[in-house]
């Protein structure tokens, strides 16, 4: 992030004057100055959570932690949640099969076939695919010869709904999730710090390269921070609001082109007992959260 600051100042208007008025003519941060961020510029949080001892709590909520799955474990889940009930309704077809000696006389034309034409393991598990995915070529099928047929395919054609229910909306929410919609919003590569119309400002530019453009997009801003009380108490990645026009409504954009986006450097703002040159030493992160509803979707999100 480059913060620019210019020396020729009317500071005879000021009442009052923020320390980032000093006497350097250009201020540059360069990213040798910078820790590692805390949240990447494509929005992905950095924070790794320690173990956690009760991870029932987790599946308590088992919609989210399947959303939140890296694609190649929620791949693996989603293979894994179809093969294991073709499996295990295969192995009820094919046990029920063989009690009932249908196995032994799947030639026999005269016998009563409770599961018909299922004669191995891997003919019962063809017959638990063609069930549970409707697929239904006629040559296995369930017969009404025995109840316990009905029940099984009743069960497996139950759980294959909730299964394809709860796959299909995990895969649909994390494929329309909003960090696939912030890789078309830029951000200025550097942040500048200036005077506009006499007050010093805090200025960024953010522009929206889809024609499908947010609708009632608002913008905020954090300062993330570490810092000691007066007391001695250290806290770490303290969280500031940086005004970004909440209170005057410019908070809120029309991303049809660029916009500019300011924040006025005042006795409230965590900047004003900012010096220029604690600035250059200064570990901080800005975060940038911007939420409107998608044109084309009409999804609420967030970046």
């Amino acid at each position: 992030m480059g913060i620019n600051c210019g020396s020729d100042r009317d500071t005879d208007h000021h009442k009052k004057r923020s320390k980032l008025l000093g006497d350097e003519d250009l201020l540059h941060i360069t990213a040798s100055n910078q820790r590692q961020r805390y949240v990447t510029k494509d929005g992905k949080c950095r924070v790794n959570l320690g173990p956690i001892a009760d991870k029932s709590r987790f599946l308590s909520d088992i919609f989210t932690t399947l959303v939140d799955l890296k694609y190649r474990w929620f791949l693996l889940v989603f293979t894994m949640c179809y093969i294991l009930t073709w499996v295990v309704f295969g192995v009820f077809y094919f046990f029920g099969a063989w009690l009932r000696d249908d196995i032994a006389h799947v030639d026999d034309p005269q016998w009563k076939a409770c599961f018909q034409n299922v004669d191995s393991f891997l003919s019962a598990l063809l017959l638990s695919l063609e069930s549970q995915r409707t697929i239904g070529y006629g040559s296995r099928m369930v017969t009404a010869n025995c109840p316990e047929g009905t029940i099984i395919l009743m069960v497996q054609s139950i759980l294959g709904s909730i299964i394809d229910a709860l796959m299909v909306g995990c895969m649909f929410v994390k494929i329309s999730r909003p960090q696939q919609r912030a890789q078309t919003l830029i951000f200025s590569k550097h942040c500048v710090i200036c005077e506009r119309d006499k007050k010093l400002c805090m200025l960024f530019r953010i522009g929206d390269l889809r024609e499908s453009h947010m609708v009632d997009a608002k913008i905020r801003a954090k300062l993330i921070k570490s810092r000691q009380t007066k007391e001695g108490e250290f806290i770490p990645l303290e969280q500031s609001e940086i005004n970004l026009g909440y209170d005057t409504g410019g908070d809120r954009l029309l991303l049809v082109e660029p916009q500019t986006i300011t924040h006025v450097i005042n006795d409230s703002s965590p900047f004003w007992e900012v010096g220029s040159e604690r600035l250059k030493r200064e570990t901080f992160e800005i975060i940038v959260i911007l939420e409107g509803i998608v044109e084309a979707s009409g999804l609420y999100i967030y970046f």
